[in-house]
C-alpha cells in the first residue's frame, strides 16, 4: 500500500479532513473489539450513538454487494448482540446515525486472488452519515463486517467517532474442507461461507472428491457420481455448484475446487474399473511391510496413467468442473501416490519391467493433463507431493512456473523448499493448520489404543496429534525462516478439516473459532506493534467475537469458561512455563 496508491489519496484527504491522527491503535486495549483486529483502528474518545430506527445503508448498484447491503442491514437492525462484557463507553445524547454511505471506486473488479480488499470506515460523533470507502465490491463487503461489529445492544448503538484503514496481510486465506469421506448438505456449506465472510476469509477450497465418494454429478460423467457417491441424496448436481458458488459470491469467498487425482481415486472404479489401478483392495495386505501399502488408509485407488481411457475421461471432469466453477484456480491435487497401488497393477507392472519408473509415471500423467487445464483459462493448484515426495515426484520442469503449491508436511521447511524453487505456496502445514488432528484415528480394531496403565499415550493415535489449539494457530507464522523476496511468494494459508471423523454434526465446532484464530493471523498479522506476539490480548477479543458468532448460528466450540471474561486477567499465569 503505498502512496501512490488512490486509496492512499482518499486516506490522506478524509484524514485532513475530519482532523483524525492516522495513529494505529492495533496494541490498544478497545471497549469495543472487530475480529480480525484492523490494520488501523483510531478511536480517540471513545462513545457510542444510537442506531436510527430508520438507518440504512446506501451504495452504488452491484449484484453481489447489494445482496450483502440486505443482509447487513437487517443483521445490524435486528441482532441486538449483547456482549459478555458491556462496554465502557458512554451513549451520548447526539444525533442517532441514519446512513451509513458506501463508495466503490472499482464496481467491476471480480473476485480473483489478489483482488483489492481495502476499506476506509469513518463513523462520526454525532449522526447523520457513516462513510464507508472501498476499491472493490469485496472490500466493500469487508467494512460491512467491521461495521456490524461495532453495533450492539436494543435499541441498537454504535461506536462513534471511530476511524478505520483496513487491509489484509495476506491475499488467500482460506478453509479446506472434505466432502467426500463424509457429506456435508449444502445447507452446511453455506453456513461455512457465512462464517467465513464474517472473519474475512475468502477462499472456501472444497476437496470434492476423494476414494471414499464422488459427490459431484458431472454432465457429461454423470456415473461417476452415479455409482460413485454414498446414495442419491448425497450429491451435489450443477444447480447445487452454483448457489454455493453464489452465495460465495454475495459473502467474499471465493469457491476453489479441488479434483483429486491420479492418487485418492478408488471412488471413480465404480463407473471405470478399467482406469483405476488397486481398487476396492483392502489398504494395507496382511503380511507387507507399511512401504508395500496400496494406500496411507482405508480406500485405494490411483487413476492409471497408462489407459488412454484415462485422459478421455479426465477431460471430460475437467472440461465440466471448469465450466460449473468460474474461480481461476483449479486443485488438481496430486498428493500420497502410493508405490504399492501402481506396482499391484499389470500393465504397471509391465511398464517398470521394461525400465520405467513410477516418478515418469507421474510425470505421463501431469504432462498429459496439467496443459489441457491450463487451456481452460485456469491456474493450476497441486499439494507439495507432486515436486517434494520423496519417492514419486516429477521434474520441477514439467510443472509450469506460475503453478501454486500448497504444503501440508515438515512445517516451514517445506514451504523454503517450494518458494525456493520459484513456486507460490500456500501454507497448510499439519503441525499448525490441520483441524482435524487429535482426535485419534479411525481403524476399527487398532490395538494402540489398548495402553496399560502407566504407559505414554503419545500422539493419541493421531498421526499428526497433538490437536491444534487456536494459540498454535494464532503463533505460526507462515513465512517463518524465509527472505523477503521467498516470503512474497507466499500467498496465504488455509486450515483444513478431513473428515474422516467430521460431519455436520461437529463442522462448527471443528472449524471455529480455530480458523478465526488464522484469519486474524493472515489478515493483520499476530503482533502488536512493538513485534511481540499478541495472543494473550487476543483471548478476551476471540472469547468475544466467538460468543458473537454462537448468536449468530455458528456452533463454535468455547476457548475458556465464562468466568475467565468475567474476571480479567485472572485466567492469565504470572509464571513462565517450564521453569517450574
Amino acid at each position: 500500500m503505498g502512496k501512490g496508491n488512490p486509496l492512499f489519496s482518499l486516506l490522506i484527504l478524509s484524514l485532513l479532513c475530519h482532523s483524525i491522527s492516522p495513529i494505529t491503535a492495533v496494541g490498544s486495549p478497545s471497549p469495543v473489539n472487530i475480529w480480525p483486529k484492523p490494520r488501523v483502528f483510531v478511536w480517540p474518545v471513545p462513545h457510542a450513538i444510537l442506531l436510527s430506527p430508520l438507518f440504512t445503508i446506501t451504495s452504488p448498484t452491484h449484484q453481489y454487494l447489494d445482496a450483502a447491503v440486505s443482509r447487513y442491514l437487517r443483521q445490524v437492525t435486528t441482532e441486538h448482540h449483547h456482549p459478555l462484557v458491556t462496554p465502557a463507553v458512554n451513549l451520548t445524547s447526539a444525533s442517532p446515525l441514519r446512513t451509513l454511505e458506501i463508495t466503490v471506486n472499482d464496481l467491476a473488479a471480480p473476485l480473483h486472488h489478489g483482488v483489492n480488499e481495502t476499506y476506509i470506515l469513518r463513523i462520526p460523533s454525532a449522526g447523520p452519515t457513516a462513510y464507508l470507502t472501498a476499491f472493490t465490491p469485496w472490500g466493500a463487503m469487508r467494512g460491512l463486517e467491521s461495521f456490524s461489529q461495532l453495533v450492539w445492544g436494543d435499541p441498537p448503538q454504535i461506536a462513534a467517532g471511530v476511524f478505520i484503514w483496513d487491509w489484509p496481510k495476506f491475499e488467500h486465506r482460506g478453509i479446506m474442507l472434505d466432502t467426500s469421506r463424509n457429506y456435508y448438505g449444502v445447507d452446511d456449506l453455506f453456513r461455512l461461507i457465512g462464517a467465513m465472510g464474517g472473519n474475512k476469509l475468502n477462499v472456501f477450497h472444497w476437496h470434492i472428491t476423494d476414494s471414499h465418494s464422488f459427490p459431484l454429478v458431472l454432465p457429461t460423467e454423470p456415473e461417476l457420481a452415479g455409482k460413485g457417491a454414498y446414495g442419491a441424496s448425497m450429491v451435489y448436481t450443477a444447480e447445487d455448484v452454483q448457489r454455493v458458488v453464489e452465495f460465495g459470491l454475495e459473502h467474499g469467498v471465493r469457491v476453489l475446487p479441488e479434483i483429486d487425482m491420479p492418487g485418492h481415486t478408488g471412488s471413480w472404479a465404480e463407473a471405470y474399473p478399467e482406469i483405476v489401478a488397486c481398487a476396492d483392495k483392502f489398504w494395507w495386505p496382511a503380511g507387507t511391510a507399511w512401504p508395500d501399502r496400496l494406500a496411507s488408509e482405508p480406500g485405494t485407488g490411483h487413476l492409471n496413467p497408462l489407459i488412454p481411457k484415462t485422459y478421455e475421461v479426465l477431460k471430460n471432469v475437467i472440461r465440466d468442473v471448469t465450466t460449473m466453477f468460474p474461480e481461476p484456480f483449479y486443485h488438481a491435487g496430486a498428493d500420497e501416490i502410493i508405490p504399492g497401488c501402481w506396482k499391484a497393477d499389470p500393465s504397471i507392472q509391465t511398464f517398470l519391467a521394461n525400465n520405467g519408473t513410477l516418478s515418469e509415471l507421474l510425470e505421463m500423467f501431469v504432462n498429459s493433463t496439467a496443459p489441457y487445464i491450463v487451456s481452460q483459462n485456469r491456474t493450476l493448484v497441486y499439494w507439495e507431493d507432486v515436486l517434494l515426495d520423496a519417492e514419486i515426484k516429477v521434474n520441477p520442469s514439467v510443472i509450469p512456473q506460475n503453478t501454486i503449491l500448497q504444503t501440508w508436511n515438515n512445517g516451514p521447511n517445506n514451504t523454503k523448499r517450494i518458494v525456493s524453487a520459484g513456486y507460490r505456496a500456500i501454507v497448510s502445514s499439519s503441525d499448525f493448520y490441520y483441524l482435524d488432528c487429535g482426535h485419534g484415528d479411525f481403524l476399527g480394531n487398532d490395538s494402540q489404543y489398548d495402553q496399560q496403565p502407566g504407559s505414554k499415550p503419545g500422539n493419541g493415535g493421531s498421526w499428526c496429534g497433538p490437536f491444534k489449539t487456536w494459540q498454535t494457530i494464532y503463533n505460526y507464522d507462515i513465512t517463518y525462516g524465509l527472505t523477503d523476496d521467498e516470503a512474497k511468494l507466499v500467498i496465504g494459508g488455509e486450515v483444513a478439516l478431513w473428515s474422516e471423523q467430521a460431519d455436520p454434526t461437529v463442522m462448527d465446532s471443528r472449524i471455529w473459532p480455530r480458523a478465526s484464530a488464522m484469519a486474524e493471523s493472515l489478515w493483520s498479522g499476530n503482533r502488536d506493534e512493538t513485534g511481540m506476539k499478541r495472543y494473550a490480548e487476543a483471548t478476551d477479543r476471540l472469547n468475544e467475537w466467538r460468543y458473537r458468532m454462537v448468536n449468530r448460528g455458528i456452533g463454535a466450540e468455547p476457548i475458556q469458561p465464562l468466568w475467565c471474561i468475567r474476571n480479567p486477567g485472572m485466567c492469565n499465569t504470572v509464571q513462565p512455563f517450564g521453569e517450574a
